[in-house]
């Protein structure tokens, strides 16, 4: 009988362990080959499997391990339940967070490749849980550990697996601008170290990006695994932006926020001739800057890949359209004459350029004629649903617009705020007294309020509202004319590997890429080197650098070439 219960206990025991190896063997071989979604769905078929397993095991095992189980489940619920009656949402958020941030670690480690769009996922919803959190500056600086953990993970790989040699053509204006940077760091006029370790991390932290962008895309499949992962994103962050502002800042806000990102949130607009007033959104952000920054980011990233969808494939047109009409919609809602500004430009530039990169092979170019019909069906969609639904808040954002960017009207601010405010803001950096060598990487740059308030350093009193301005302030003139060799080596680098794939179905994903790399390192970062200080943009920018890069030596591969036909 003993025997017989022994055998019965082994038996179960080998049937859960062999259910366990099955579902991780069939995890490793998903990994590879299914998209995210995917998954999502089939890490959600083995959690929901678990129970069964546990148990099984935990029945088998002695009645030891049975009641040490039970123990800490129940302290576990205790702990949960703790949480919720005392109202502390803020150690339930940390606890979450702990436990997220413990399963995020071993998943970076063990694959770089989730690494990246957990990356990715984490630097857009960062903001939310600082805003809850008291602007709790480890929450801050997590996005730079998970960097470095991605970097750590993705070095192993390409020892293990020697990926493909690559080396930009950018490689020594870029190493020369960071050597430069550097030797910035002790410059004497800076009043604490830590001002250049600022500087270094918002200059350079996000470059190896680059290399890890040009390794992430190694076929079509992953190609449309990154775009459709992504625009998943930009529909959740968009769609929240959108209700914000209409809902107003006690939406997706705290109701006490933390005095240095109070302001920031709760940002109002008044048009100078109706009065009407306007709430500025800041969707998941703490600030309406970054996510007005994300929303141009946004609109290029579905123009592109809408275009290649309608070259390349039926599966997902309709939600990519879709993501562009509420991408419009969010443009408008924004309450920004800059986002408007900047995505009506980019809409002219990336239709002449899809229009100029088809041939006349297979239809292409009626179906990019296609392509601009149904971006406009869609945006007009948009904003019929917007009038009908809310005309209220539409027409207060569109009173403004109408009122500040008519160059003919009384209250215009069109010419002042995109050629003469900047351009006061350059000359004044000429009047400090060390701009011909500068203060130091990082001491004007975005965060230096928390680097004075923590590490207790003497504030700078320096800045200026213009790109050029303050790397004059921060790198001196020589620093100045580095960075327009980089970029200029960095935008003809993107110019050729776009112009490569012209005629081909990836083109528009290309030109779109080459359209934000030259847009954020040349005229946005003019106008405000906050922009590429940003670091949802920065990140961006080296990442998708190096996915365009990667097609560009893609589209001579025969996988590639037979695709095509």
């Amino acid at each position: 009988m003993a025997k017989d219960s022994q055998a019965t206990v082994r038996s179960s025991i080998g049937s859960a362990r062999s259910r366990l190896v099955g579902n991780v063997v069939y995890m490793r071989n998903s990994s590879n080959n299914d998209p995210p979604f995917a998954l999502g769905l089939v890490s959600c078929s083995h959690l929901v499997n678990m129970p069964g397993a546990i148990a099984s095991i935990r029945n088998s095992r002695r009645p030891l391990f049975a009641v040490v189980y039970w123990v800490l489940a129940a302290l576990a619920a205790y702990e949960v339940a703790e949480f919720i009656l005392s109202g502390d949402l803020a150690s339930f958020i940390y606890l979450g967070m702990f436990i997220a941030a413990a399963v995020g670690v071993v998943t970076v480690l063990n694959d770089w490749r989730k690494g990246v769009y957990l990356f990715l996922a984490w630097i857009l919803f960062e903001d939310l849980f600082r805003k809850y959190l008291g602007n709790n500056m480890a929450i801050y600086f997590a996005k730079d550990g998970l960097a470095l953990l991605l970097y750590l993970s993705f070095f192993r790989a390409q020892r293990m697996n020697r990926f493909e040699r690559f080396r930009p053509v950018f490689l020594v204006p870029l190493l020369c601008f960071f050597l430069f940077g550097t030797i910035q760091v002790f410059n004497p006029s800076s009043t604490s170290l830590f001002y250049g370790l600022l500087g270094m991390k918002l200059y350079f932290l996000y470059v190896p990006l680059l290399y890890i962008g040009y390794q992430l895309i190694d076929s079509e499949r992953r190609l449309r695994r990154f775009f459709v992962y992504n625009l998943v994103l930009i529909l959740v962050v968009v769609c929240l932006g959108i209700a914000q502002s209409i809902l107003g800042h006690t939406f997706l806000n705290p109701g006490i926020m933390q005095e240095d990102i109070r302001e920031l949130g709760t940002l109002y607009r008044a048009a100078p001739i109706s009065g009407l007033v306007s709430y500025r959104p800041t969707s998941v952000f703490v600030s309406t800057g970054r996510f007005q920054n994300f929303l141009i980011l946004s609109w290029i990233l579905t123009l592109g890949f809408g275009g290649f969808l309608l070259l390349r494939s039926r599966q997902g047109r309709h939600f990519a359209f879709t993501c562009i009409g509420v991408v419009a919609a969010g443009s408008i809602m924004c309450t920004s004459r800059g986002v408007v500004v900047w995505n009506v430009g980019s809409t002219l530039i990336i239709m002449a350029g899809f229009l100029w990169g088809a041939s006349w092979r297979n239809r292409e170019r009626h179906r990019v004629l296609r392509t601009i019909q149904r971006i406009a069906i869609f945006v007009g969609a948009a904003i019929i649903f917007l009038i009908v639904v809310f005309p209220e808040q539409l027409s207060s954002r569109l009173a403004l617009y109408s009122e500040t960017l008519n160059p003919t009207g009384p209250a215009s601010e069109l010419v002042y705020r995109s050629r003469d405010y900047p351009l006061k803001n350059l000359l004044a950096a000429l009047e400090y007294q060390n701009w011909p060598y500068g203060y130091g990487i990082g001491t004007a740059s975005l965060g230096v309020q928390y680097v004075a308030r923590i590490m207790h350093a003497v504030p700078m009193g320096i800045g200026v509202e213009n790109g050029y301005g303050l790397l004059i302030l921060e790198l001196g003139l020589v620093g100045l004319i580095l960075w327009i060799v980089l970029v200029t080596a960095i935008t003809v680098s993107a110019w050729r590997a776009a112009k490569s794939l012209r005629g081909s179905p990836w083109f528009p994903i290309a030109f779109v890429i080459f359209w934000y790399v030259f847009m954020l390192a040349v005229p946005m970062s003019y106008a405000s080197f906050g922009s590429y200080q940003d670091f949802v943009l920065n990140a961006y920018f080296w990442l998708l650098l190096g996915v365009l890069l990667r097609l560009q030596v893609l589209a001579r591969t025969p996988e590639f070439i037979e695709s095509e036909k």
